[in-house]
């Protein structure tokens, strides 16, 4: 899939053998129309539009009419399992997902974003059964990228199992609160050998580049956009700082020194 939208380099994000130019993915919910959506999803260039399965399904608030209002041709759908409180929810909103994706035209479509999240005000991923839940999927041939806290231990886990990806969230979802957990991040990119997709709570552009510049190899990005004054617009931003982010990871940043370092000559000074 290429989207000429945005400047992009040779340097493609592969997951789950699949090759996609944007390094940023987007969501579906929040958004105050399907023709606000529709606009985001067109200004980010991106290529992977995650999916909330239940959602979709019972047609929820927002939801309607979304899987026609998105050309699947040319967007890769990564089906969520949001709302499963359990692993056996999960598992069995996961097979619904690739069924999902098939209606859709993507028939060879494996992938799921596997969200565990008990009931509570937090909203954060139960660790135990994502794990659990990761096995069975990987086991049943799906490409798992799992929802986690940043927790290095977890991380090394589910790649361990067969996960695809890992996804830490920066901070709790839609909080916009942005890289809280940056030490932990960092741990994580540094000992992975499959993508890392830092997932939820950015809020801004900034936040976006940051975890890239970090390392990150791309970012899912839902709320800072859908609840913005001016979605597409924003939409907008955060792929301008998702591609600046990775650009200047790949140019490689001078080091940070204690002194001051002149950047003109000091020698061969005019009068000197």
């Amino acid at each position: 899939m290429q989207n000429n939208n945005m400047i992009t380099t040779a340097d493609p994000l592969l997951i789950g053998g699949r090759e996609f130019s944007s390094r940023l993915i987007t969501g579906t919910g929040k958004y105050p129309s399907i023709d606000a959506l529709q606009q985001s999803i067109a200004a980010s260039a991106c290529e992977i539009v995650t999916v909330a399965v239940r959602r979709v399904q019972s047609n929820a608030q927002g939801h309607g009419g979304l899987m026609e209002a998105i050309d699947w041709s040319k967007i890769w759908m990564l089906p969520n399992t949001a709302g499963c409180a359990t692993a056996a929810e999960a598992i069995r909103v996961a097979h619904l997902g690739r069924e999902l994706a098939a209606l859709a035209g993507q028939s060879d479509n494996n992938f799921v974003k596997l969200e565990v999240i008990p009931p509570g005000p937090h909203l954060l991923p139960d660790p135990i059964g994502t794990l659990e839940a990761a096995e069975t999927l990987v086991k049943e041939g799906f490409a798992v990228l799992p929802y986690i806290h940043a927790d290095p231990v977890l991380a090394l886990r589910l790649e361990q199992v067969g996960c695809v990806t890992v996804m830490p969230l920066a901070s709790p979802i839609g909080s916009g609160q942005g890289l809280a957990n940056l030490a932990n991040i960092r741990l994580i990119i540094e000992a992975a050998q499959v993508p890392v997709v830092v997932d939820a709570g950015i809020g801004i552009p900034s936040d976006a580049a940051l975890a890239m510049e970090m390392g990150a190899d791309a970012v899912l990005i839902n709320s800072a956009i859908a609840l913005s004054a001016n979605p597409a617009r924003m939409a907008r931003a955060m792929a301008l700082a998702t591609t600046a982010g990775r650009e200047a990871l790949l140019a490689g940043a001078m080091p940070r020194r204690r002194e001051a370092s002149a950047s003109s000559p000091t020698t061969g000074l005019v009068g000197s």
